[in-house]
């Protein structure tokens, strides 16, 4: 058993590269191999987001506080909340972060593939992000 206390791995910036704007990653686990899981809590500030990206493995987001956007190639921006899991299959090109006006905070769970969590893509230009109108939640129908 590993027991990793709270605070123990630093918070970093997300890379310029990754992320539009102002993103804080608090790592908080790598498991060693033979596992692949990995896991991070990321922060938003306002108009932040990621690049536009796919996992090899797929992603988990658990959203934890404030409100943001999650959008997949091609589909609608979704308005996501607290409490709210998102689902991303292997190869689904997407990109997530706070909204304009409220910052955003989710757990993301991914797993390595030969050591790689993500491959990166452009970044989500300021009309991608800024001009939809978030489909609520509450209205939000699996498919």
């Amino acid at each position: 058993m590993e027991i990793h206390r709270s605070g123990s791995h630093p918070s970093g910036k997300g890379p310029e590269d990754y992320f539009t704007g102002p993103v804080r990653i608090d790592p908080l686990f790598d498991a060693p191999a033979p596992a692949r899981v990995f896991g991070a809590c990321v922060t938003f500030e306002p108009g932040s987001r990621t690049a536009w990206h796919t996992h090899p493995l797929g992603q988990t987001l658990i959203v934890t506080a404030g409100c943001g956007w999650a959008q997949r190639w091609e589909g609608p921006v979704e308005e996501i909340r607290p409490g709210d899991v998102i689902w991303f299959p292997p190869g689904e090109n997407h990109w997530h972060g706070a909204t304009a006006t409220t910052a955003m905070t989710h757990i993301a769970i991914v797993e390595k593939a030969d050591g790689k969590t993500a491959d990166w893509l452009e970044q989500v230009t300021n009309a991608q992000y800024l001009g939809h109108v978030a489909q609520p939640a509450d209205q939000h129908i699996a498919s």
